[in-house]
């Protein structure tokens, strides 16, 4: 119909890897940290998400906590991974699809396909704008195209096979990643029957005053249902902006003071 429901998250990443001076052998294999506090709609406000991601999955899975406002108790959630619902999707994506992808690579066999040209999302500054409003950027099936932007861009296609043995809704997966900045643009997903089901887009810009990209908007278009997620845009919500935070933040004992805010 158009309609949407509105979901309103807060993120923090400390990416420890990157820091000055940084060895593997001394991050206690954790690649970042990561915070989520959910503010919007009220029955989910004050709900929590802290994770310690690991650098080597294999070794060590990676450390999860969730704090339940209801039940006002802060628990181990080893779960939330792979298949596990996304927060707030309403079933459109799975955890693994955040940031395009991330976690274990273990369920599936991988394949680099080779190199290609493709016309892809990439410079969505208009998309960006906070001149706009979700209402503006939200339309039936789609968001707006005229607000986005598509240029010729060379693109690595890699394969995922899901492993024989191994559960996931989504038995192959094609990425589409940006030759430069190693940003996944675009994903096609199979059904179990090897169908189109679902794909994915990253519109992404490129920081004027820091050295990375941003995602101004990541799609994730349900082809069957006929819905789709639209996430990561701050459109009406304060910019995107780098807070100095030490490891001690992320502490699962912290987590108590975020929910709520």
């Amino acid at each position: 119909s158009g309609d949407y429901n509105h979901t309103k998250i807060r993120e923090e990443t400390l990416f420890v890897y990157a820091q000055p001076g940084a060895k593997p052998e001394g991050l206690d294999n954790v690649l970042l940290y990561f915070l989520q506090v959910t503010t919007q709609p009220p029955r989910l406000a004050g709900s929590v998400l802290l994770i310690h991601e690991a650098m080597d999955p294999t070794r060590d899975a990676r450390r999860v906590w969730q704090f339940n406002p209801g039940q006002r108790r802060l628990r181990r959630a080893p779960n939330v991974g792979y298949d596990n619902p996304g927060t707030g999707a309403d079933g459109l994506r799975t955890d693994d699809q955040g940031d395009i992808f991330n976690g274990p690579m273990d369920r599936y066999q991988w394949k680099l396909l080779g190199k290609r040209e493709m016309i892809v999302p990439a410079n969505s500054y208009r998309l960006h704008s906070d001149a706009l409003t979700y209402v503006d950027i939200l339309r039936k099936n789609h968001i707006d195209p005229d607000l986005t932007r598509y240029e010729l861009r060379r693109v690595w296609v890699v394969e995922a096979n899901l492993r024989p043995a191994t559960t996931h809704p989504y038995r192959r997966r094609r990425f589409y990643v940006d030759e430069d900045g190693w940003q996944i643009r675009v994903v096609d997903i199979y059904d179990a029957g090897d169908q189109l089901w679902r794909m994915q887009e990253a519109h992404s810009v490129v920081a004027y005053d820091q050295p990375y990209e941003l995602p101004a908007c990541e799609t994730v278009y349900d082809l069957q249902s006929k819905r789709y997620l639209a996430q990561a845009l701050n459109n009406e919500d304060p910019e995107t902006v780098t807070v100095l935070r030490e490891v001690e933040y992320f502490e699962p004992g912290q987590v108590s003071k975020f929910a709520g805010k």
